[in-house]
């Protein structure tokens, strides 16, 4: 049997927030240089499909990053709110989109209730720590409409958790712990499915799935 990690510190939460942040917000420009014409149209897809009622939906943007899915949201009508922990991504995104983007650490979230139709989490959900993650989703839970809808994208895994390089926290979850997360926290799975499309499962590091609040 292995052996229980002991739980995280607020110090320890802390140091991890901090540390991740100053990654992002110091390579801020070269992570929009390398990421701008990533396609994640599949992703966007995903989320606007399972939403229920008629466009155009309110929709945050957990962890927005410089802004690109933002603006792609946008341009295609709704009314997207931008979220990131980096100052500079959040400043980024501003200038890029003219939306809303709040300025919150993943682990100290401050949102309106039943606000959001759909949220959409890209490669973003991963840096919160797994004992904080129960919370972080019934925090995102409420911050859903009744029956609104949330997408997330993670690196997939075997369930390690640690810093990645030295400088970035992260969470690898594999499809079955993701969805005991998930359904604890108050969601009914919709859908999930491997990404990039079209090869091997050796090659598709990308777990994605959607999910509905429970509200029954």
């Amino acid at each position: 049997m292995s052996e229980r990690k002991p739980a995280l510190t607020p110090a320890d939460l802390e140091a991890i927030s901090e540390r991740t942040v100053t990654h992002y917000d110091l390579a801020a420009e070269s992570f929009w240089a390398g990421t701008h014409d990533h396609d994640v149209s599949q992703n966007i897809a995903a989320l606007l499909d399972h939403i229920e009622g008629q466009p155009p939906f309110s929709i945050l943007d957990f962890g927005c990053g410089p802004g690109r899915d933002l603006l792609t949201f946008q341009r295609l009508g709704h009314r997207p709110v931008g979220l990131d922990g980096s100052a500079r991504f959040v400043e980024m995104a501003r200038e890029l989109t003219g939306c809303e983007v709040l300025h919150q650490d993943f682990l100290s979230l401050d949102l309106p209730a039943a606000r959001f139709d759909g949220i959409f989490s890209n490669a973003s959900l991963f840096h919160v720590p797994r004992q904080e993650l129960p919370r972080v989703l019934r925090e995102l839970r409420a911050a859903l409409v009744p029956r609104g809808v949330l997408f997330s994208s993670n690196p997939r895994g075997d369930n390690q958790e640690g810093w990645s390089g030295g400088d970035r926290y992260g969470v690898y979850h594999d499809l079955a712990a993701w969805q005991a997360f998930l359904r604890a926290a108050g969601f009914d799975e919709l859908l999930h499915y491997y990404r990039p499309p079209g090869l091997p499962r050796e090659q598709q590091p990308w777990l994605a799935s959607v999910w509905r609040r429970r509200d029954s």
